[in-house]
């Protein structure tokens, strides 16, 4: 007879301890990061402010770039599911909202609380792509999914007939992306020292204003 073919078997503690160990990877790596830039960390220091071997980072993230894409995408999206933004439920929710001044509103919470998480990471990649062709790439792609995002909730508003007359959804895509663009909360709440609810009120009032008909603005 013969043997039987050797089959693999993870544990679901074997996994638990691996993803236990990943996110204590991530966590180690957001905390160098911010406070040391991209480019001053590195792979050992994030395996010795995590507590594993050097070894152990390299499996898991194979490259100091892998390490913060893997971070950026927890941070953006809050968890480590492979669902993108667009197809989130918080987004969508943005989306369905059926008055328009509210779902600029729900854009502004949302907004906040996306960069509340992930605000200063985002600093850290807009300063490491001009060192680092992978980070640079990761930047650009940020670049091009925030704007189809915000492009996306403002052709709702021309949908709905409820931007200014003077404008049309790229011109509104154009000025959405401006004022949620992680540069300016930068500015305002990390340099300036607003409060992320006074970011928030300032964002939906001003996003209204400036793309809202006086009709949609008013309901």
């Amino acid at each position: 007879m013969a043997d039987p073919v050797k089959r693999t078997y993870e544990s679901p503690r074997r996994r638990a301890q691996a993803a236990a160990t990943r996110r204590q990877i991530l966590d180690a790596a957001q905390r160098l990061f911010e406070r040391n830039g991209y480019a001053a960390t590195t792979m050992a220091a994030i395996a010795q402010e995590a507590g594993v071997a050097l070894k152990t980072v390299y499996v898991a993230f194979d490259t100091k770039a892998g390490v913060l894409r893997a971070l950026w995408h927890l941070l953006l999206r809050g968890d480590e599911a492979d669902v993108a933004v667009q197809d989130r439920a918080w987004y969508r929710e943005v989306l369905e909202e059926p008055d328009p001044a509210a779902r600029l509103r729900r854009t502004a919470r949302s907004s906040r609380v996306v960069k509340e998480r992930a605000g200063a990471l985002l600093q850290v990649i807009h300063a490491g792509a001009p060192v680092d062709e992978d980070i640079a790439a990761l930047w650009s792609r940020i670049e091009d999914d925030f704007y189809e995002n915000q492009r996306a909730i403002v052709q709702t508003l021309g949908d709905d007939g409820a931007l200014r007359p003077e404008l049309d959804v790229a011109r509104g895509a154009d000025i959405l992306w401006t004022l949620n663009h992680p540069d300016v909360w930068h500015l305002l709440v990390r340099v300036r020292g607003w409060t992320p609810a006074a970011w928030e009120a300032w964002f939906a009032e001003t996003a209204a204003a400036q793309l809202l008909a006086p009709s949609g603005a008013a309901r």
